[in-house]
């Protein structure tokens, strides 16, 4: 196929968003499966414990599942039907992906990869007690030893309930928020899961699928991110080596691109490029996670600031991307205040004037009032709004408009 490049970047921004699930309203339908085939389409959910608004990982499901509630997690984590370990980091898998977690448990387990320093001793006491006893949350533990100079200053025995986890003696059965609860892995991998460890050809196929399914094209460098070895480098060209021949995956390559691989039936989808639809995105929602990916693409430059020292932040300390359709238009540092129940916007950065405002404002206001209601807020406080020749249209249409907004759910006050 030939394509110019401008046209090959605006077919890849429109792929990318169709696999991901961010150009319809409800992509994955809606409630506890919606969020089990959410998880399957993605391959994985990072994890984050920063609460400055609702959490990365219940972020990241909301953004694809208008009705997403938190708790529908939870019972998939108790079904046994999704599991947590690292996949770049932190993250939830589906359940059936869970042998290609097996090469870095074993990896760890006999020392090849080392993560912690744990105490054989502590492990074996942490280990039985979660045995005998049943599941048990890191702060259930007593210190095993005196020693005070462990990793991060955590207790010997947490040290130990990471180690038993990264190496696959012990799984996390349940949170309490983000407090951990482990268990013996025996006890929580349902008995129809396949325990096998995967080959090498087979863990490479595995994560060539993932990607491709997730985000529609990908580059080598993507697939073996974080992942060390020659041996998967080559496995990996190998297995898409044979989807051109079999025309599954089509390749391009240019002076401003790296050789991409994009799936076929993607590739020759008809694509909707008027549509509106705008998302406020998690710093850590898998479309936006590899930085150079979105540089590329959509020319969108995003960098999450909130480990940047204050005085050297650009824009703010958690700022949420905003996509309006297949182009993001700006972000927006903001805070859930939880106790006063008030949501602010401390900076609202509007980077792409060239969209008129009257088509992005109402659908940025409505996916605004559906996030603060998930925060659990009442109010929402607008404290700077940049470019400041925007501040006064948008203050005089909240000020004028905001009531006429056709609301899902109660209406909000804005100040």
């Amino acid at each position: 196929m030939t394509i110019n490049q401008a046209d090959l970047l605006k077919k890849l921004r429109l792929i990318t968003l169709e696999a991901q699930g961010l150009n319809h309203k409800k992509p994955f339908g809606s409630g506890k499966l919606a969020v089990l085939s959410t998880l399957q389409q993605l391959g994985y959910v990072q994890i984050d414990t920063l609460s400055v608004v609702s959490r990365a990982h219940h972020h990241t499901f909301w953004t694809r599942i208008p009705d997403y509630q938190p708790q529908l997690l939870e019972q998939l984590v108790a079904e046994r039907q999704i599991f947590e370990y690292w996949f770049h980091a932190a993250s939830y898998l589906p359940m059936q992906d869970f042998r290609y977690a097996l090469p870095q448990m074993l990896s760890i387990k006999n020392g090849e990869s080392r993560y912690f320093k744990a105490d054989p001793q502590v492990m074996h006491n942490v280990y039985d007690k979660i045995r005998i006893e049943g599941p048990q949350k890191a702060r259930d533990f007593e210190s095993l030893s005196k020693s005070n100079s462990s990793w991060w200053n955590w207790k010997p025995t947490k040290i130990a309930l990471e180690q038993l986890f990264m190496q696959g003696d012990l799984m996390i059965c349940a949170r309490n928020g983000i407090e951990k609860v482990y268990d013996l892995s025996e006890r929580v991998l349902p008995s129809t899961i396949n325990t096998t460890p995967p080959t090498a050809f087979e863990y490479a196929e595995y994560l060539v699928k993932t990607y491709l399914r997730a985000y529609g094209f990908t580059t080598i460098k993507q697939i073996t991110h974080l992942k060390k070895g020659q041996i998967l480098r080559q496995n990996v060209e190998k297995i898409l080596s044979q989807m051109l021949e079999d025309k599954i995956i089509q390749k391009f390559e240019g002076n401003e691109i790296q050789t991409i691989y994009v799936r076929t039936d993607l590739l020759e989808k008809t694509y909707n490029t008027d549509h509106s639809n705008l998302c406020l995105l998690s710093p850590f929602d898998n479309s936006i996670i590899h930085r150079e990916r979105v540089k590329t693409c959509f020319d969108f430059d995003f960098r999450l600031e909130c480990y940047t020292p204050q005085a050297k932040r650009k824009y703010g300390y958690f700022c949420l991307p905003i996509l309006f359709g297949d182009v993001f238009i700006g972000r927006v540092d903001c805070k859930a205040h939880r106790k006063s129940a008030q949501f602010e916007l401390i900076h609202l950065h509007i980077e792409n004037t060239e969209i008129d405002i009257a088509l992005w404002l109402i659908p940025f206001l409505k996916t605004l009032h559906r996030f603060v209601l998930f925060n659990h807020c009442q109010s929402i406080y607008i404290s700077r709004i940049s470019p400041i020749e925007l501040s006064s249209t948008i203050h005089e249409f909240i000020k004028n408009g905001w009531d006429n907004i056709q609301f899902e759910n109660e209406t909000l006050t804005i100040k």
